[in-house]
């Protein structure tokens, strides 16, 4: 396991041998080729240290949209908007590796609590998986 941990809610992999900037690019470019843009980019590690002077290794959490699945997910219920974008996690391990890490749709669903669901997660997830397989 590594430092950024293997959390139930989400899918991860991490890349050796690839540089933090590099690693973006790649998980930006992979998203893409997925249907995915990215809306925002937070630079944690900035952020925390100009705001409170912490210290932490680079941290870069990602805004990724599928227009098409957002139009979708709004459709079926305007609560979806809570959980949009789908955030994407770049971190920088203590070892130099980089752990890249998407939340799984099928977790953020349940805070909808519906059970209708399931079939709709997993055509989010396809995408997602896919792009995160392919780094």
């Amino acid at each position: 396991m590594n430092a950024f941990g293997q959390p139930r809610y989400g899918i991860t992999k991490v890349l050796n041998n690839t540089g933090f900037d590099e690693a973006i690019e790649q998980v930006t470019a992979r998203l893409g080729e997925n249907g995915f843009g990215i809306l925002t980019s937070i630079d944690v590690q900035n952020t925390l240290q100009q705001k409170i002077g912490a210290a932490i290794p680079r941290y870069t959490v990602l805004g990724a949209c599928n227009p098409t699945l957002a139009h979708q997910a709004l459709q079926t219920d305007p609560g979806f908007g809570l959980l949009m974008p789908c955030s994407v996690v770049v971190a920088e391990q203590a070892d130099g590796s980089i752990a890249v890490s998407v939340a799984d749709p099928g977790a953020m669903f349940l805070a909808l609590e519906r059970d209708d669901l399931d079939d709709f997660a997993a055509q989010v997830r396809a995408p997602l998986t896919a792009a995160i397989d392919a780094l």
